[in-house]
């Protein structure tokens, strides 16, 4: 409450603020001229694309708002219940009170008038009512001073011989006559009173003999129903409820003592048993107290109160003898089936107003939540396990690994998706996902798909860090991991093996685990075989909960790519004593005559377009089917050392400061190796525009520190063409391919000249 007053005021400030404003807003209606059908056209400006999201919003914001209001009825319904509870027996308590005054109030008339009523017992008062019916002077007594005479006897052979809708007759008689007697006064109050005692005791012995029957689990449900009505005929509804309710309950209980938990083995037999003993006994309870009782208020939430009970009861059952020792063993699938069993006959009930389902799924979340941690820690710890020891080379997966001990059927006719070449720590995981991913249907029910993508993405994060130790170069900077720890992670010291450990991380991420998690999309995707490679990844596109997921997931390949390029570019750059291959003095030490000078590119770019190659080859025949990662890869490591160059400080604060300045050679030399890293990033088709950026504004920092020295450099550099030339013998020596002719390179292509005219274009801007 006290929340709501915060809120309620804190949304108070605004509106006041905005009053002023809201008043301006509504002038236009106040004019005379206001034109509604111009004003709803001006509005209504919007496009048909823009319709339907707004209809889509209003869409989401309406389930938003039904959810936000079913939490909220939930949370306060038993507070609700227990209200009405209380008013309900306050109400029985004040007409006890004033049967009471009624009494006490007949007494006094009769003291007023003289009439003797000391004795208020049964015998007193049927002599009483038959003494004053025989003092009829001097006439024959009535029909009704005959039946007046006989009620009480009446009324005892009926009760004894248990027939009650004859008793209940003559009391509704008896009661008729009092009625009567009352408004006319035709009678003296002794006798009227002794009439009302004897319906009142009479009506509470037939009461108790209804409350007794009631609760006979031998009663027969036609039987139970009469009783149960007849009771409440009496006057007495919250007890004939309760009773209603309470022989429902002892009746199932008495159907349980036949089910046994111990007598199978498999936990979805016992919950589909005890789930047909539990809530049929509800839907008759329901039915029941609907064909009596009607909707009224009082009794329909007793009735709901008492559903709740019994369904957390059987909750509890169900979580002791068959979810508890799954959930604890890592069984998502038999446990998930119990949930589902349960479910399935729970909302049965819905057709009865008892909307349960939430109330299940509430009691058995905890431990489902316990079952699916415990496959995703075996998926973790087992992957693990097996990175160790595995040699980080490519292969098929295994026929034996493929069948995994689901269905051969079912294996076989998803072989198509098997068909992919991971190391074998990935194929394990990416198996044990499969396998996890055909338990997880009940998961949806339960809204749990969005906490089992999280598990997930936890477990391929896990990996990924694994995979990132595996890099010779991490084991100082990324020693510790969050969810690695001190797990033994198998060396991969080769460029393949490397290599290897970003095709495991991207095809998990971009086909395997997406197409998976599918599994967990709305169940409304028809014609599914259509187009396996594409069809699935585009219904992806239109979950944003999966869509999201899926970047998070390349987030985490893009560490690992990161880390593999980090490697890369500081292997390439620095030598196993930490001194540094690209210096300022390999630049500004060059001098003399420019004919005593073998024009080549630097060692260390020599060694970069080297890697690269290599590295070119070895990705074409690992990532066939998705060249574009690859290229990716070889852009990215392209980049890392580039920019390395650019924010070198100390690099450059040589080439300005140094012991003597960059001569033309150096500046010659300088431009000789950017134009090589442009040629070969082109003719690899790994140029990106952000490489090509850097490389520009890494050449006009280098022209601007010339032209600082009072020399043009559009006079000491030569013309591209003479670059190109070199460029392109360096790239045919160190490749070991022949030099082409007649113009007929990569050069000629669009990227390439492309990249010829934007360096010219920075040469010309360094020397103005």
């Amino acid at each position: 409450m006290a929340s709501a007053k915060t809120s309620s005021r804190s949304r108070g400030t605004p509106v006041k603020e905005n009053g002023t404003k809201l008043e301006e807003g509504l002038n236009v209606f106040k004019s005379d001229r206001f034109n509604a059908d111009s004003y709803v056209q001006s509005k209504c400006s919007l496009n048909e694309k823009e319709i339907k999201q707004l209809c889509s919003y209003l869409l989401d914001l309406k389930r938003a708002s039904a959810d936000e209001m079913r939490k909220s009825v939930y949370a306060n319904y038993a507070a609700f219940i227990r209200t009405s509870k209380e008013i309900s027996d306050l109400e029985g308590e004040l007409l006890s009170i004033r049967n009471l005054l009624s009494t006490q109030a007949t007494l006094i008339h009769g003291l007023v008038e003289g009439v003797n009523i000391d004795s208020l017992s049964l015998k007193a008062s049927e002599g009483s009512l038959v003494n004053g019916l025989e003092n009829v002077e001097d006439r024959e007594p009535t029909d009704l001073e005959r039946w007046l005479a006989e009620f009480p006897d009446m009324l005892d052979v009926l009760l004894a011989e248990r027939r009650v809708d004859e008793a209940l007759a003559v009391i509704d008689e008896g009661e008729r006559i009092a009625a009567e007697m009352k408004k006319t006064e035709s009678s003296s109050p002794g006798i009227l009173r002794s009439l009302e005692i004897a319906i009142t005791e009479r009506g509470q012995k037939l009461a108790d003999q209804l409350a007794e029957a009631a609760c006979q689990p031998s009663t027969r449900s036609s039987e139970l129903r009469a009783a149960i009505s007849a009771l409440k005929k009496l006057g007495d509804g919250p007890r004939a409820h309760s009773l209603l309710l309470n022989a429902h309950l002892q009746r199932y209980r008495y159907n349980m003592q036949s089910l046994c938990p111990s007598s199978t083995s498999y936990g979805g037999a016992y919950t589909a048993a005890l789930s047909q003993i539990v809530f049929s006994a509800i839907v008759q309870a329901a039915s029941d107290s609907l064909a009596i009782f009607g909707k009224e208020r009082e009794y329909r939430s007793e009735l709901v109160m008492w559903a709740t009970k019994q369904t957390e009861a059987f909750a509890g059952l169900v979580k002791r003898h068959a979810i508890a020792s799954s959930a604890a063993a890592g069984g998502l699938r038999a446990a998930a089936e119990c949930v589902q069993i349960a479910l399935g006959h729970c909302s049965l009930l819905e057709a009865r107003g008892l909307a349960l389902c939430p109330v299940l799924l509430k009691l058995f979340r905890p431990s489902v939540e316990q079952a699916l941690n415990a496959n995703l820690k075996r998926i973790e710890e087992s992957t693990a396990a097996l990175a160790a020891a595995d040699d980080w080379v490519l292969t098929y997966p295994s026929t034996s690994t493929r069948q995994s001990g689901r269905s051969s059927v079912t294996s076989l006719g998803n072989a198509a998706a098997f068909q992919h070449k991971l190391t074998i720590s990935a194929h394990r995981f990416n198996l044990m996902v499969q396998d996890f991913f055909e338990d997880v249907g009940p998961l949806l029910s339960m809204q749990m798909g969005g906490q089992t993508l999280e598990g997930l993405f936890q477990v391929f994060n896990s990996y990924v860090n694994m995979l990132i130790k595996a890099l010779p170069g991490s084991m100082e900077e990324e020693a510790n991991f969050e969810g690695c720890g001190n797990k033994i992670v198998q060396m991969a010291e080769t460029e393949a093996q490397q290599i290897a450990l970003l095709a495991n991380a991207s095809l998990l991420a971009d086909e395997l685990l997406p197409r998976a998690a599918m599994k967990l999309a709305p169940p409304n995707q028809a014609n599914y075989k259509d187009d396996s490679r594409r069809r699935p990844l585009d219904r992806q596109n239109r979950h944003p909960e999966q869509r999201e997921w899926r970047k998070r997931l390349a987030g985490s390949v893009d560490r690992l790519k990161d880390a593999f390029c980090r490697q890369h570019a500081l292997d390439l750059i620095f030598t196993e004593d930490g001194d540094s291959y690209l210096t300022a003095e390999m630049y500004i030490n060059m001098v003399g005559s420019a004919d005593e000078v073998d024009r080549f590119p630097s060692p260390i770019f020599q060694e970069l377009f080297v890697k690269l190659n290599r590295m070119a080859s070895i990705a074409a025949e690992m990532f066939v089917g998705r060249e574009r990662f690859a290229t990716l890869l070889l852009m990215r490591l392209t980049e890392t050392v580039i920019l390395w160059l650019s924010e070198d400080q100390s690099f450059w604060d040589d080439i300005e400061e140094g012991p003597r300045p960059l001569g033309p050679l150096g500046i010659q030399q300088f431009y000789l190796d950017m134009k090589f890293v442009m040629c070969f990033a082109s003719q690899g088709r790994y140029l990106s525009r952000n490489l090509h950026r850097v490389v520009n504004e890494i050449i006009a920092k280098a022209l601007a520190v010339f032209s600082a020295t009072g020399m043009d450099p559009d006079r000491e550099l030569p013309e591209d063409d003479w670059f190109n030339d070199i460029c392109q013998e360096a790239m045919g020596r160190l490749s070991g391919k022949p030099k082409a002719i007649d113009g007929d390179n990569e050069l000629g292509s669009p990227t390439a000249s492309v990249s010829a005219q934007s360096i010219s274009s920075v040469r010309s801007h360094g020397s103005s």
